[in-house]
Parts: structure tokens; C-alpha cells; sequence
């Protein structure tokens, strides 16, 4: 049973008094258009129109104050009376609006609709008001994905419009099984989220924990789904991405089908993934459309590029610092010749390079696009170049940062590669002070930390500890798709077995 509105909430049947209050709701706001008017026979009825110009198309307006203007009691059906019900039926009727009308109470839910684009129409002498969505804000059209280039596959992406991302997962997963749930964050921003599963492929153990931490998130001011997030997430400390962000719908709908949850959320591009397993980061939606050599061959070299970017100038700082006797005899010539006249130890000569880098790679973003990207290849030529000359760094260190720079591009996942950012620092800084014993206990540090980790109560490593073989044929290797479609987690979404434990990488 809806419970009842308190009584200074409800409209009454004063026109003029509903006006005061709805002035003063909306009071010093420029784009609220709040206009009286007359209808009916000789324009003997009084009314009054409040909509937000600035999200609703005002030609809308325009014609359904014509068409009311012009209305008269027998065109309903009566002889004298008007009621609201009938105005809005009468509207219905003849299309005036594109969607139907609902009658509303109180002076909360005429504030909620015209936020949300809606034209309320106050009549005198009446306790109701009609609400019509007369007009949508207009939104940007589907594209290809931004941050996700395409080679093979769909180039359709997510844009700010919650309904019409929902339909592009309709298109694609057109079961009853796709299952939405919706609530309303926030007493200011009042934005919908809507989280997205697939009834028989979700765990229903972890869609009870995504519930339970997701309770109370309404009383919160979230216009992002970055901040539903960092709601649910394990562990806020860790650089280690709990879930993943896609732009790309045939990457949702395979997530959903490999028994995740979707957030959405209105004015936002992005689809949250929950949860995701550290495996998920080194894999992509491409992978599933080339043939099997090449994608397991592109994994391979993602796996090598995150040990690059995460060790490699540790291991240099290490190897030259306190075990030159690692080097063959010709390299360590070349390496002792190339740093002859530094003044500095290879552990500050690779942090200011490190330092540098990340400086010229956060200018490159920040800046607009056009000369972002010149900026940032321009700027590390001439400040590796200058730092050669002036004795600050050598050659080798040079190419070393470079190559960890470009191995860090290689991971397809935006919010891992920051995470090696981050880890990128404790490694060298170890490296500088006990040598290759020092990324031994960093790196065992790191492997106690990612155990430790859990994401909607999954453990984080997941596919590799326990180590189970046949997880292994959609991480290290992907296999064949006629060998994965035939995966018990498929035949449980057509009606029998058990649900495929591991993790995909889609």
C-alpha cells in the first residue's frame, strides 16, 4: 500500500497557492519557465505550465498549450465540466504528446517530473496536476567507442542515455532471462541506476552480496558509476582494479553471459562489470573474433608486457647496483661506457626518468586532444635527447623507461595499467636498496597481497590459485570457440549442469 503524502505536500485546489509553492522550490532558477494561461471556452480557465526549458523541447510545450487553449466541453464528452482526467485522456487520444500522461498530488512528485523533462499543468480549482514528457534533452548519437578501439567486432558503444543503452543489451541478449532492477540515487543529482543480470548464469550467493552492499547507496550524491564502485568494492587501499569498465555492448552481453553484473547509470557512458578477476584484465572482447594462434599469441605478449612494465627497471637498478656480474662481459662494458660521467646512482637516474615520463604522460591526457598527443611524443624525444647530453641519464636508462612505457600501453585495460603504475615505484625502490633479494621480497609481498584480495566475495585470483588446467584454456591460451561454447556454463543457461567454475576473460 502506497503510504499517503503529508498534507503540506499535497496540491490543493488553489491554483495561485500551488504557483507560490512551486516558485518558491524553484526559486533562483534561471531555466525553470513557470507561465500562466487560459483555456476552454472564451479562455475562461486558468492554468499554469512549469517545465525546465533547458531539457525539454519547447515547440512540445507550445503545442500542447494550443491544443488545450482551444478545447471546449462537448469535444470530451460533456456538456460544462473539464476534469483532469479527461484532459489527459483527450490528449492521449489525439497524440499531442508522445507518451502518456499521469496525474500527480503532490508539490514532490510535480518537482521530481520536472527534473526529469516532464510539462506539469496546474489547473485552477483542481487538486491534481497532469504531467506529460513532452521532450527529451538530446543526447550524443551511438558511436564507436572511445576508449576501446574496434578492429574486429561491433563499433557500436555506450552513450549518456540509460534507455538506450538498455536497448542495445535487449538487441543483443533478447531472452526474459536478462533481468534489470532499478533504484533512484541521491537527493540532488536523483539519478537511476539500474544493475543488469542473467537469471541461471549469476551466482546467486554473490547477486545476494551485490544487493547487501549496494543498500544505502541512495542517500548518496553519485553521478558516475565510478562511484557505485568504489560503493561495493573489497578493499579502497589497493591499486588493483575489483571490477572493470567496458564502452562496448558485445563485451557486456558476454559478461553477462558469463554470470557478471552490470551497472548502468543514467548520464554516464560507462558499463560497470562486477565483479573482475585479475586474469579478466589481460583479455578482450577482440580475442573471441581472430582465430584461436593469434589471440593466444597477443595474450602471451600482454602477460610479458605487464612483467616488463611492472620489473623491468627494477631489475636494472638491480642487476647494475649488486650483481653486475650478471651481464655478459660485452654488455656490461657497453653499460659501464654508456654511464661513464653520470653523477647520479642508477636508482635516481631511473626515478627521474620514471618521474619525468609519468609527467609527460599525464600532460598528453590533460591536454586537448589535438595537441595532446604531440606534446607527449615531442616532449620524451627532446627530454631523453637532453638528458643524454647533459649527463643526466644514459642511453640504456633511456631505452629502458621507453620500453617499460610501451609495455604499460600494451595492457588493454586502463585501470590495470595504473595499478602497475603504482606498483611500479615500491619494486624499484626495493631493487635500489637490497638487489634482486629486494624484488624477491616485493614481489612475494605482492603475491601475499593479491591472494588476500576479494572481490564480491570471489577470491581475486581466481583461474590461477587453486591452479586447475582446464581454467588455464581461457587465460593463458584461448582456446577454440566450439570448445568453449560447449562449456558446462552454457549447457546450465540452456536448462542442465552446474555453472563452469574459473573465469572467462571476455
Amino acid at each position: 500500500m502506497t503510504p499517503q503524502a503529508p498534507e503540506a505536500d499535497r496540491l490543493s485546489a488553489d491554483m495561485h497557492a500551488n504557483r507560490r509553492r512551486i516558485e518558491h522550490v524553484f526559486s533562483e532558477c534561471f531555466d525553470i519557465q513557470i507561465q500562466p494561461w487560459h483555456y476552454g471556452p472564451d479562455l475562461g480557465h486558468a492554468a499554469v505550465s512549469v517545465y525546465c526549458r533547458s531539457i525539454v523541447n519547447e515547440k512540445d510545450v507550445h503545442t500542447v498549450k494550443q491544443t488545450l487553449q482551444s478545447l471546449v466541453p462537448h469535444e470530451l464528452g460533456q456538456a460544462e465540466s473539464i476534469s483532469p482526467e479527461q484532459i489527459g485522456r483527450y490528449f492521449g487520444q489525439r497524440g499531442v504528446s508522445p507518451q502518456p500522461y499521469r496525474l500527480i498530488s503532490t508539490i514532490g512528485e510535480a518537482q521530481n517530473d520536472v527534473l526529469e523533462g516532464y510539462v506539469v499543468l496546474i489547473f485552477d480549482g483542481w487538486d491534481q496536476a497532469i504531467s506529460y514528457l513532452v521532450g527529451k534533452f538530446p543526447k550524443r548519437q551511438v558511436t564507436e567507442p572511445v576508449n576501446e578501439p574496434v578492429v574486429h567486432g561491433p563499433r557500436e558503444g555506450t552513450i549518456e542515455d540509460l534507455d538506450t543503452n538498455l536497448g542495445m543489451l535487449r538487441q543483443r541478449l533478447k531472452t526474459p532471462r536478462l533481468k534489470m532492477e532499478s533504484l533512484t540515487v541521491g537527493d540532488n543529482v536523483s539519478s537511476k541506476v539500474v544493475y543488469v543480470y542473467l537469471a541461471h548464469a549469476v551466482d546467486l550467493d554473490m547477486l545476494a552480496e551485490f544487493r547487501r552492499r549496494l543498500a544505502g547507496i541512495e542517500r548518496c550524491d553519485a553521478v558516475s558509476t565510478s562511484y557505485v564502485e568504489q560503493w561495493i568494492e573489497d578493499h579502497t587501499w589497493t591499486p588493483f582494479p575489483q571490477h572493470r569498465y567496458t564502452e562496448r555492448t558485445d563485451t557486456a552481453a558476454a559478461a553477462l553471459l558469463d554470470g557478471k553484473i552490470l551497472v548502468l547509470m543514467e548520464n554516464s557512458p560507462t558499463v560497470l562489470i562486477c565483479p573482475a578477476l585479475f586474469v579478466e584484465f589481460f583479455g578482450t572482447s577482440e580475442d573471441y573474433y581472430v582465430r584461436t594462434s593469434f589471440a593466444t599469441l597477443v595474450r602471451w605478449l600482454r602477460i610479458l608486457a605487464y612483467f616488463m612494465a611492472a620489473s623491468l627497471p627494477s631489475l636494472y637498478i638491480a642487476i647494475s647496483t649488486f650483481h653486475p656480474e650478471l651481464f655478459p662481459t660485452v654488455l656490461l662494458l657497453a653499460v659501464l661506457d654508456s654511464r661513464e660521467g653520470i653523477p647520479f646512482p642508477a636508482f635516481f637516474e631511473a626515478m627521474i626518468m620514471e618521474i619525468s615520463f609519468e609527467l609527460l604522460r599525464e600532460a598528453g591526457i590533460r591536454l586537448p586532444r589535438p595537441v595532446g598527443p604531440a606534446v607527449s611524443i615531442v616532449g620524451a624525444l627532446v627530454i631523453g635527447q637532453a638528458a643524454i647530453s647533459a649527463k643526466i641519464a644514459s642511453p640504456i636508462m633511456v631505452i629502458v623507461v621507453a620500453l617499460t612505457g610501451i609495455a604499460s600501453f600494451s595492457i588493454p585495460h586502463y585501470d590495470m595499467g595504473i595499478a602497475l603504475r603504482i606498483v611500479r615505484f615500491p619494486l624499484m625502490v626495493s631493487a635500489g636498496i637490497l638487489g634482486l633479494f629486494g624484488m624477491m621480497i616485493a614481489y612475494l609481498l605482492l603475491f601475499l597481497h593479491l591472494t588476500c584480495l576479494h572481490t564480491l566475495g570471489r577470491p581475486y585470483l581466481s583461474g590461477l590459485a587453486p591452479l586447475k588446467l582446464r581454467d588455464m584454456r581461457d587465460i593463458l591460451i584461448r582456446a577454440p570457440l566450439r570448445t568453449l561454447m560447449r562449456s558446462p556454463r552454457n549447457r546450465r543457461l540452456n536448462g542442465g549442469g552446474p555453472a563452469r567454475e574459473g573465469a572467462g576473460s571476455r
